[in-house]
């Protein structure tokens, strides 16, 4: 039986990660960004063992849930599932003068990560239009550009990418992967989404907690169970150096090498 933490699963893929984890016999702990959404995903899913609270669009709100988490006792295998899509019509900024699309998809895992007592696995959703993505930290907040909610999106799935790749190079101890689900019709992928909901959540439980020997590795991509190609980009130490680099700076928090 494994201990399993998925941000963002009180709906969507985190919810069904949630529902066939445990019907495998794991424990999993829960996340909802307030409340209100804590108390319908515990009346929805009453097997799960714990809900945290809290809102990871803001830096306060992600060191919250981190220390929660830890309170909770030590987990074997964090799902990085909490996201914001790529239909937002305007740039969003957090209390902490960030854009919420960046702070959500990309400094939550990012700093959970730093902050956690660390974990055997991690896995990180990402998606397919990384490929579109630009790994470019000039202007990640999108302060000085016009608004693109597209190619935002497409950047921070990219750097969620980066920042699995990177974690596994630091921590060559902890299981480190990423994970396309594919184009599926929940609320962010909208009804018209022509992938499988059933396998949407399939691979980031697997990652989680399978024995088998194609899903105890690090440092790779994956999309329905098999590894996956990802930009060129992604491979480069400097550029995933560069984005936790830039992570640290903003939280003050950074990721060390391994012990």
């Amino acid at each position: 039986m494994t201990h399993v933490l998925i941000t963002g699963s009180a709906d969507g893929l985190g919810l069904m990660a949630a529902r066939l984890l445990i019907g495998q016999g794991h424990t999993v702990t829960l996340h909802a960004r307030d409340t209100a959404r804590a108390a319908q995903v515990r009346a929805v899913l009453p097997t799960a063992e714990n809900v945290l609270v809290g809102d990871l669009g803001s830096l306060d709100g992600i060191r919250s849930v981190a220390t929660q988490a830890d309170a909770a006792g030590r987990f074997d295998a964090v799902i990085h599932n909490a996201g914001i899509g790529y239909r937002e019509p305007r740039r969003v900024e957090t209390v902490d003068g960030l854009s919420q699309l960046f702070t959500v998809n990309v400094l939550a895992p990012y700093l959970l990560t730093a902050l956690m007592t660390r974990p055997d696995r991690l896995v990180y959703l990402s998606s397919g239009m990384a490929r579109g993505g630009d790994a470019d930290l000039s202007d990640p907040q999108w302060s000085g550009r016009r608004w693109s909610g597209a190619q935002a999106y497409s950047d921070s799935k990219l750097y969620d990418i980066l920042l699995a790749l990177g974690v596994a190079r630091r921590w060559p101890d902890v299981l480190s992967n990423s994970v396309e689900p594919g184009w599926v019709p929940t609320r962010m992928g909208g009804p018209g989404a022509p992938d499988d909901l059933d396998q949407g959540p399939v691979t980031q439980a697997w990652l989680a907690v399978s024995d088998d020997k194609a899903a105890r590795v690090t440092g790779r991509h994956f999309y329905h169970q098999k590894q996956h190609p990802v930009p060129a980009q992604a491979h480069e130490a400097t550029v995933q150096d560069a984005l936790l680099d830039y992570c640290a700076e903003l939280t003050g928090t950074s990721i060390p090498a391994s012990r």
